[in-house]
């Protein structure tokens, strides 16, 4: 499993700072969670990460259940917090896999029991997505998306947290991500095949999704066998924004297939990437250059940084960790160049001052 700390498991991203401290953690570049390496104390592990294409095996010890539990307990991250699901149907939001957290005094916050809609399920969960970096801030809601139709959110640092849960209608959203718009203070989720886009806000409007179209621009002149590849893909969906550069909006087509089959078990590999920068207007513009951005893709919360603020990190470039391999898509000539993961936790965590 491979977490992004700066964001696929983002991480953590701290409150506004002084200007002082907010430019000292300028040098601290996203992390990407590798795994937990056992180390013979009781049920906990060494965190394993990787920062700047060096993997670095840290002296924090963290929960052997996080990254080797069999069913996996993890479900996802945002801003460096991973949600866990046991079988007492409890989500809790830990920051044990945050390497800039305590290992001696580990946040766990429990949300409260899930409640599951009429012909929907909450045992399979999508992904979770928070809208600002800490769960215990007053204003914070907590959306996880289920398999399906479910999408529930919870302000967890309320007296009192409940769920609020929306049964999403239309089908192209079931298996798709949420995620969080700063510049919109919407959650948004990207239709199957990305042609349409539903946005929750945080205020009265929760259970009515506003609905945009949209309409793609510029859109590659393949060939035919090349059109014919990507058709015999699993393609999924994917919002990022930049929030160093205003709230751009992204969508990124992601196209994998079966790369080899191991002990019966299909290993998914990348095939291509397609980015498509989005408007207000509802326009979806392909494009090879996003300039000196670097997207992050795992199974945390896409997001992307400006590479010019952390040395040595590539431009117009999307780094992926996922359970099955790890690599570099470069944009600008769509080449991609990886191989096999050994992830235990592809999540990764965002720079702490993403956010400010």
């Amino acid at each position: 499993m491979s977490l992004v700390l700066n964001q696929p498991l983002k991480l953590l991203c701290f409150r506004r700072k002084p200007v002082l401290v907010r430019s000292s953690l300028m040098q601290t570049p996203p992390c990407s969670i590798v795994g937990v390496q056992p180390c013979g104390a009781d049920h906990l592990g060494r965190l394993d990460v990787m920062m700047m294409s060096r993997r670095t095996c840290l002296e924090k010890k963290v929960p052997l259940e996080l990254v080797h539990s069999d069913p996996m307990v993890t479900i996802g991250s945002s801003h460096g917090w991973v949600a866990t699901l046991k079988d007492d149907g409890i989500l809790r939001l830990q920051d044990d896999l945050n390497p800039a957290a305590s290992d001696m005094n580990p946040k766990r916050i429990p949300l409260p029991p899930l409640v599951t809609l009429p012909h929907c399920q909450t045992q399979i969960v999508t992904n979770v997505s928070m809208s600002s970096s800490s769960p215990e801030d007053e204003d914070c809601v907590v959306a996880v998306k289920f398999l399906g139709p479910q999408l529930s959110f919870c302000r967890p640092a309320q007296r009192k947290p409940e769920w609020i849960n929306v049964r999403i209608a239309n089908p192209c959203f079931y298996s798709s991500r949420v995620m969080y718009s700063e510049k919109d203070d919407m959650f948004r989720i990207p239709g199957s095949g990305g042609h349409l886009i539903g946005s929750w806000d945080l205020g009265t409007h929760m259970h009515t999704p506003k609905i945009q179209k949209l309409r793609f621009k510029k859109f590659p002149n393949l060939a035919k066998t090349t059109r014919k590849l990507l058709d015999s893909c699993c393609t999924s969906e994917h919002l990022v924004e930049s929030r160093s550069t205003g709230g751009e909006m992204f969508l990124v087509k992601w196209y994998k297939r079966t790369s080899e089959i191991v002990n019966g078990v299909a290993k998914m590999g990348t095939e291509a990437l397609m980015v498509f920068k989005l408007d207000e207007q509802g326009n979806a513009v392909y494009t090879q250059d996003i300039g000196d951005l670097c997207m992050y893709l795992s199974k945390s919360e896409p997001f992307c940084v400006p590479a010019s603020s952390f040395p040595g990190l590539p431009s117009n470039q999307v780094i992926i960790y996922d359970f099955d391999e790890a690599g570099f898509f470069f944009l600008d000539n769509l080449r991609f160049i990886g191989g096999n993961s050994t992830f235990r936790a592809p999540f990764h965590i965002p720079p702490p001052n993403m956010n400010n």
